[in-house]
């Protein structure tokens, strides 16, 4: 019985995480830019002496949705949507270099292009940081234009340019930030073929159909798990009440 119930009880706690990893994707179904992540379920035996007896269900993240979102048209001049594969380059809270699509950019108080997040956006030479200005225009290719303050608009300077990436996938990895790094913890170099959709931002690719029905999967799944540990329990006892007849 303790077998029964031990499988029982480790897919219930392993149903808990993919649980809340499904409830942070339907939390993120608004947030611009987001990438959905996945899980799957697997067993694992259990190492030990004596006899393989016992599995342990594994329930784990295991990747990211690459998929790409809907691009809405906002007209704003600091918002722009990756085209297609790509990322903006970010700096991390700890310095390191990160990836988003989320591409609702703003300046801080401080005049440095920022993420919603908080997060400067990395240019050819560093976090970039705008001089005050009339307007900012993002070209398609990452080029940042201002009209000086005082001069018309037929005055354009160039700043600097988004740096723009397109590492490959299997190098990526989300960490609990929603930021995406490479796993050997390098910077990639900017790729020209990476383009940009002024005025625009891209949606989460959350299909929220999809993660509503497996929310209520998951969750008859842990009750049918919790009631094979009472089903164990209520077998025990019962056997227990037969030996001691004898």
């Amino acid at each position: 019985m303790d077998r029964m119930a031990y499988i029982a009880m480790t897919g219930a706690r392993q149903t808990e995480i993919a649980q809340a990893v499904n409830s942070n994707n339907i939390a993120n179904a608004s947030t611009t830019g987001f990438r959905a992540d996945l899980h799957a379920f697997r067993s694992l035996n259990v190492d030990g002496p004596g006899y393989a007896t016992r599995v342990n269900a594994v329930g784990e993240s295991y990747a990211t949705d690459f998929t790409q979102g809907a691009t809405v048209t906002t007209g704003r001049d600091l918002d722009v949507a990756v085209s297609g594969e790509g990322f903006i380059a970010v700096q991390a809270a700890d310095g390191s270099e990160a990836f988003t699509r989320a591409g609702d950019l703003r300046l801080n108080t401080l005049g440095q292009l920022i993420t919603s997040s908080g997060n400067l956006v990395l240019g050819e030479g560093g976090p970039v940081a705008i001089p005050p200005s009339e307007t900012i225009t993002i070209g398609p290719d990452g080029t940042i234009s201002v009209q000086p303050v005082g001069q018309g608009p037929q005055t354009l300077a160039t700043v600097d340019r988004i740096k723009l990436v397109k590492p490959e996938y299997d190098a990526l990895e989300k960490g609990t930030d929603g930021l995406l790094r490479r796993t050997d913890a390098a910077s990639s170099p900017p790729d020209a073929t990476v383009r940009l959709t002024p005025g625009a931002l891209e949606t989460s690719n959350v299909n929220v159909a999809e993660a509503l029905v497996t929310m209520i999967s998951l969750a008859r799944q842990y009750e049918m798990q919790v009631k094979t540990i009472t089903t164990a329990e209520e077998n025990a006892d019962a056997a227990a009440a037969l030996l001691s007849l004898r």
